[in-house]
């Protein structure tokens, strides 16, 4: 299956107005009071599914994304992976919270997510990922991400990383040892503090590293998905 979507949100008259927003099942979108919502309109994605989504946020508008439920990265009738391409432009002082639930890989599956974000002098960004190997009880598929950010014209971060069955040394200490669960926040904008903090919980680790000035990165690993977001919030105030 291949499917696309695209969504614009434009600054009129001092309000945000979503002027532009097409989409293919299973990719449906929903405005709401709070946000925009993305509906799955079925499963998956399966192997060899190929979809991509673009998010424009023109100068001075502000967006919040989400999604309705967690994604669950399926198996298909072929050994192909399944791919998401997500591309997202904030403009001159626009403003994107893209906030997703987690992409859970099931035993099986192969998903490839590969995310590019280009801002504008003065965008804000808050920008999460969460990742889940297995549902309870099972082991998981291979999920393989690529986050590329630049801020005008710069890049200000690139990061990949390659989990679960058959990924090399997923499960080592240089990459996320015994956990199950993955966080990690990307925040951009004037008022992001150059504070740095760790936190040590048991088996939750979590970290807030400044990467540039007004740019910063919160990641937290964990045995549950419910413990990486506490160690997130933990690391983030």
């Amino acid at each position: 299956m291949r499917a696309g979507a695209l969504v614009r949100a434009t600054a009129v008259d001092g309000r945000t107005r979503i002027t532009d927003l097409r989409c293919e099942p299973p990719l449906v979108l929903r405005e709401t009071p709070d946000a925009l919502y993305l509906v799955g309109a079925a499963g998956g994605p399966l192997g060899g599914d190929e979809l991509s989504m673009r998010v424009d946020v023109d100068a001075f508008a502000h967006l919040r994304v989400r999604s309705a439920a967690a994604t669950l990265a399926q198996p298909g009738p072929t050994s192909a992976p399944s791919r998401s391409t997500t591309t997202l432009t904030v403009g001159a002082c626009g403003c994107l919270a893209w906030e997703p639930e987690p992409l859970v890989s099931v035993r099986g599956s192969h998903h490839c997510v590969d995310t590019t974000v280009s801002l504008e002098e003065g965008a804000r960004l808050a920008l999460v990922e969460e990742l889940v190997l297995g549902r309870f009880d099972e082991p998981p598929g291979r999920v393989t991400t690529s986050l590329r950010v630049n801020r005008i014209g710069s890049p200000i971060l690139a990061h990949d990383l390659d989990v679960g069955t058959g990924a090399p040394e997923w499960a080592g200490p240089a990459v996320i040892g015994p956990a199950r669960a993955v966080r990690t926040e990307l925040h951009v904008g004037p008022d992001v503090s150059a504070e740095s903090s760790v936190i040590v919980d048991g088996t939750t680790r979590a970290a807030r590293f400044p990467l540039a000035p007004g740019v910063a990165l919160v990641a937290a690993l964990a045995d549950t998905l419910t413990d990486a977001r506490r160690g997130a919030c933990g690391v983030r105030r």
